[in-house]
Order: C-alpha cells, then sequence, then structure tokens
C-alpha cells in the first residue's frame, strides 16, 4: 500500500455537488452547498479516466440519484466505487452497472444505530468481501469517534477503534471514513483520527474531510504513514475551491 489521491463524485438531486456534511438533515432547512456542478457526472469520471485514479467514489446524497449515478460508473466501469443506500439485495446491481466495490454503513444497523452481524454477513455473501467497503464516517465523541449513519445524522453503538476495524476487516476490502465534523468546511483534517488509522494501517483506508491546502494533503501522507490515502472535496479547483489544485493532486499519484 501507498498514500494515494482518491477522486469523489458526489450526488445530491442528481447534480454533483460540495455539501457541507454536518448539514445533511431529513427536516428543516435543505443542506448547505459550496459547490453545485453545470458539468455531469460523466465529466468528473471521465476525467478521472483520463489521469487512471482508480478508487474513488461515487456517493448518492439521498433519492434522486441513480440516473446520475449510473452515468457516472459507465464513463468509468471498473474504476469507481459507489455507495448511499446500498444493501444486500441491490448491492450486485451496481457492480453490474460498472462499480468496482460498493460501499455500505446505514445497511449494517438498525433504526437505533445497532450494528447487525447477519446484514454484514448477508451483504458478503452476495457480492464477496473483495467487492466491499465499509464506510465509517464518525463524528467526535468525549470518548473518540463513534460511527454516524443516515447521512450522519445518527450515531451508532460502534466507534472507530482499533479493535473496530480489526473485527471488520476479514468482511472487507477496504474502509472509507469522512470525518463528519469537519466535512465540506475546509477548516482542516482530523489528524489524531487520521494517526489512529495510519497505526492501524492493515488495509486500505480512505480519509475525507476538512482538507483546505495541500499542507492538509500532506499531513494526511504523514499522520497516515503512507497508510491513509486522501480524498479532497469542496477545497478542490474543480468543484469551485481555491486551496488544492487537481492537476498536482494527480501528480502527486503519479499520473
Amino acid at each position: 500500500m501507498s498514500f494515494r489521491f482518491r477522486p469523489c463524485i458526489d450526488l445530491h438531486e442528481g447534480k454533483v455537488k460540495q455539501i457541507v456534511g454536518g448539514s445533511l438533515r431529513d427536516s428543516g432547512p435543505g443542506p448547505k452547498e459550496n459547490f453545485v456542478s453545470e458539468k455531469s457526472p460523466a465529466w468528473f469520471s471521465g476525467k478521472f479516466r483520463e489521469d487512471d485514479l482508480r478508487g474513488g467514489h461515487v456517493i448518492m446524497l439521498g433519492g434522486g440519484n441513480e440516473e446520475a449515478a449510473l452515468e457516472a460508473l459507465g464513463a468509468w466501469p471498473g474504476g469507481m466505487q459507489i455507495g448511499g443506500g446500498i444493501k444486500a439485495d441491490n448491492a450486485g446491481k451496481w457492480l453490474d452497472a460498472g462499480a468496482s466495490h460498493v460501499i455500505v454503513t446505514s445497511a449494517l444497523f438498525d433504526k437505533d444505530g445497532n450494528f447487525l452481524e447477519d446484514a454484514l454477513a448477508a451483504i458478503v455473501s452476495e457480492v464477496g468481501s473483495e467487492k466491499l467497503v465499509i464506510d465509517l464516517s464518525c463524528r467526535r465523541t468525549t470518548d473518540g469517534w463513534a460511527v454516524a449513519m443516515n447521512r450522519w445524522q445518527t450515531l451508532t453503538e460502534l466507534s472507530v477503534t482499533p479493535e473496530t476495524l480489526d473485527r471488520l476487516a476479514p468482511h472487507c476490502d477496504e474502509f472509507l471514513i469522512h470525518a463528519a465534523d469537519v466535512e465540506g468546511l475546509c477548516g482542516g483534517v482530523d489528524s489524531e483520527l487520521i494517526e489512529l488509522l495510519g497505526e492501524w494501517g492493515k488495509c486500505p483506508i480512505t480519509y475525507a474531510g476538512g482538507a483546505a491546502s495541500m499542507e492538509d494533503v500532506n499531513i494526511v501522507k504523514e499522520a497516515g504513514r503512507g497508510l491513509v490515502d486522501v480524498t479532497v472535496g469542496s477545497a478542490l479547483d474543480i468543484f469551485g475551491g481555491s486551496g488544492v489544485c487537481y492537476a498536482e493532486l494527480a501528480k502527486m499519484s503519479g499520473i
């Protein structure tokens, strides 16, 4: 394993957007949007394909995004992962549509946030652990970081710890971990969380949340001991940001 930039395509209401993670709610005002692209999902996926940036993710934030997700996957079959509403009964169709892996969070818990071993077993049975990414996106608590589900609105009983990673690693190929409290804020990464992930470092992990500059990207590389990959969203110039240049990140990943 070595440090890589993992691109992302976040979909909301069928459009490519960058959203402040903590603003996604089922009720009240709509989410805070940092960026709404006029370009299609396929444009972004095609760009990542041109630069051979593999292992990125397409995330469907709520309903109304299936057509856009299929467009993104169709522009680069086998090049990107898919997440958002993935369950055992629909996971296979997304692999058939061109996703390299499916990403799951909420389907692994009941409505109260209790972890469901049977749900994990069902998804592994359907797609195989080698095609599964477990999303352990989380929020800070007084004791560390609690995994958050349901678009990061509901805290679960799972914490992000070496023990949790050890427990789940045999059932998946990778982990994806958004630091939801800093997601979309461009206020800096959660270096303590990154250090924890880098110290564990037994399988591929992608960290997302708060990267505002190349300095932040380098913090992920160094604090993660080169074992934690990075996603950059709102700060990236192709998503309307000014802190991080896409071409520089692509070059850093060997392009």
